[in-house]
């Protein structure tokens, strides 16, 4: 069976100002055209479809057209949703959806109930993990500390469960919306924690043929049987040294994978640049990024007049503009927002903790901020749905 494996599309989301839906309209024709011109028997897409949890009208449209366009090819699509969708609203007449051949699983109860496709080899299981909050579901997995890989375990357990009670050589493929241990986050996922509680091991996915992976905006291989697709586009300077790409997988008789990346339309090419604002103007290896979208660096000592009119005489595209002067890290004037780069919350509140008392939270203190964090993105979660 051939599977195109995609996710992440964030429809309705800009990049920096750039309004992207020309060019999301433009991935959802690639992605119809590859289905049909690589004869696909089934479409995944792993989570992320939008990217609030209240799409605007424009986003809507475009997942209305997409869903006709799939559905016209009578190409099965099992869609899943994730951490910026709203469940339930992405999740509205699934079960009519369903007839036309597009499988929407939105549900954390219904984790263990599969899409059950076939081919001339037998029986193909379809598990949709949508993205599962843990203190939102961990009451309906049964599991008493509320926690990413105790979750997914749960919901994994039922998947291995129904699994067992299927004809055997019935092969499997799960769609998760999660943070695998060993992926590359970018700075375009929000709501990532790098590296905490929030990452679990690609182990709790052990028993399954493939496992079609959405959350992080970067193609990447965690084992053969565990794959980000990545985003379709860029939505952040973090990526510009992405290749981004759907992944072509062909499910063999006994559950061999073999893998193939297919590119993805690029809208523009992206270029970040850095360094004192008179060279970036006049060093002819940058002519080549002169098209691109830029983000530049200024290391300037002092900041110089009309730096972005300047670098648009250059750089028409030129989105974002970064002031870096090259100091030391203690240096008093190193501003706060570089002083806290690539720390978490929980890490920031733990420093704080640390500098008001002189000694940092005991283990016990630590679960307390844990879980006040955890507290409130379930209840932004909750919020977000509401509205």
């Amino acid at each position: 069976m051939r599977l195109l494996h995609t996710s992440d599309w964030h429809l309705g989301r800009a990049f920096h100002r750039v309004n992207m839906l020309g060019a999301q309209a433009e991935f959802i024709g690639h992605l119809v055209a590859t289905v049909r011109e690589r004869e696909v028997d089934a479409v995944v897409v792993s989570g992320d479809v939008y990217d609030r949890a209240v799409p605007p009208l424009a986003a809507v449209e475009l997942f209305d057209d997409a869903l006709h366009r799939l559905a016209g090819l009578g190409v099965p699509t099992v869609m899943i949703s994730g951490n910026h969708d709203s469940a339930r609203r992405l999740g509205v007449g699934a079960g009519l959806i369903g007839r036309a051949g597009i499988h929407l699983r939105t549900d954390p109860a219904a984790a263990g109930t599969p899409v059950v496709l076939a081919d001339a080899h037998g029986d193909v299981a379809f598990y949709g993990l949508p993205y599962l909050e843990p203190a939102l579901v961990k009451d309906e997995f049964g599991v008493e500390k509320a926690g990413h890989e105790s979750v997914l375990a749960a919901a994994m357990d039922r998947v291995r469960a129904d699994l067992a009670a299927r004809a055997r050589g019935t092969r499997s493929v799960v769609l998760a919306h999660a943070f695998v241990t060993g992926g590359e986050p970018s700075d375009s996922e929000r709501d990532i924690t790098v590296g905490g509680v929030a990452a679990v091991p690609a182990g709790v996915f052990d028993g399954v043929d493939y496992t079609a992976l959405g959350h992080l905006h970067g193609c990447q291989t965690i084992t053969e049987r565990v794959r980000y697709s990545g985003s379709p586009l860029p939505y952040s300077f973090s990526e510009s040294e992405h290749r981004k790409t759907m992944w072509l997988v062909d499910l063999g008789p006994d559950g061999e994978i073999d893998a193939e990346r297919i590119d993805c339309p690029v809208p523009r090419a992206l270029a970040r640049v850095r360094g004192p604002l008179e060279e970036l103007l006049a060093d002819p290896a940058l002519t080549r990024h002169e098209e691109a979208w830029v983000e530049a660096t200024l290391t300037d000592a002092a900041r110089p007049a009309d730096p972005m009119a300047r670098l648009t005489q250059r750089f028409p595209h030129t989105l974002s503009l970064v002031f870096a002067p090259e100091r030391a890290p203690d240096d008093p004037d190193v501003s706060y927002a570089r002083r806290l780069a690539d720390r978490s919350d929980q890490e920031i509140a733990e420093d704080f903790v640390a500098h008001v008392r002189g000694a940092g939270p005991d283990v016990r203190e630590q679960g307390v901020l844990r879980d006040a964090f955890d507290a409130v993105r379930a209840d932004d979660s909750v919020r977000e749905v509401a509205r």
